[in-house]
């Protein structure tokens, strides 16, 4: 199976770095009336990175998301995709590129997984018409990618929550963009599950697709993210590698809650909660 991200093959080492930035967000603010939400938000997304979204609920972090996928029109500064402001793109120009992946999703109706992940070809084919033969293979195509090829046929809602969220990270594939946008991905989740959609979240990444993810848990950053944005009041309190960013302090200042980070002989990196009475 070619495993390669549609759009992305080929390329020149000798391409400038900024040819490699797909999501770019300058001093982009937004507030309900005279709540300020997001103040100056800066940072770029590079093509094949897996970028985690930290900080405490109610800190802007899925309005953030609905900025940067075009869904707020509200918000001051600049948001470009692929060097172009979104301002100027049309929801089926914008899905070309950027795909959302909800929290969770409850269809009004019993679709069987192939229908929903035939949902993400919508912006490939003519309005109102049937999807065709290459929008029924890339939504195939998605399926196998994650290793669901067999569930074409079972009803989504009756589905495990793990293999759901598999089917609506398919979807999002399905469409063919290069940027997928997951709202925490894994909650609800039991541990078993989290980790089985987080492997195959950090595989698309290694495939070259681009991703950012919110997610509560500090211990996911440390264990498959690449870097970490971490909102607080507002604005960025810290940007870059977890193990160098993400401290017990942060963690305090996010969380309000105390904790040790310890270290392995691997490198690897734990977060523990210092319970006290």
């Amino acid at each position: 199976m070619n495993t390669a991200v549609p759009g992305l093959a080929g390329g020149s080492a000798s391409a400038s770095a900024s040819t490699d930035i797909l999501l770019d967000a300058r001093k982009l603010g937004f507030a309900y009336g005279d709540r300020v939400i997001l103040k100056d938000i800066d940072f770029s997304l590079t093509r094949g990175e897996l970028l985690g979204l930290l900080g405490p609920n109610g800190v802007g972090k899925s309005t953030l998301f609905r900025c940067i996928l075009g869904l707020e029109k509200g918000y001051s500064g600049l948001v470009l995709l692929e060097g172009g402001n979104i301002r100027h793109k049309s929801p089926r120009l914008m899905a070309k590129t950027i795909a959302y992946v909800p929290q969770n999703h409850y269809p009004s109706f019993n679709y069987s997984v192939l229908d929903m992940v035939l949902m993400g070809t919508a912006a490939q084919g003519k309005e109102w018409a049937s999807p065709d033969a290459r929008q029924r293979q890339h939504a195939a195509d998605a399926l196998e990618r994650l290793g669901i090829a067999d569930f074409g046929n079972r009803d989504f809602i009756r589905l495990s929550g793990g293999e759901q969220q598999l089917v609506l990270i398919a979807r999002a594939l399905a469409q063919q963009a290069t940027l997928l946008v997951m709202d925490e991905p894994t909650a609800n989740l039991d541990y078993g599950n989290q980790i089985r959609v987080l492997l195959q979240v950090k595989a698309l990444s290694r495939q070259g697709y681009s991703i950012i993810m919110s997610t509560h848990n500090p211990e996911q950053a440390f264990l498959f993210i690449d870097r970490v944005l971490a909102l607080h009041n507002g604005i960025i309190a810290a940007d870059g590698p977890p193990s160098q960013v993400l401290t017990s302090e942060l963690i305090r200042t996010l969380y309000n809650v105390e904790v040790r980070l310890r270290r392995d002989e691997a490198g690897g990196i734990s977060c523990m909660p210092l319970l006290r009475a």
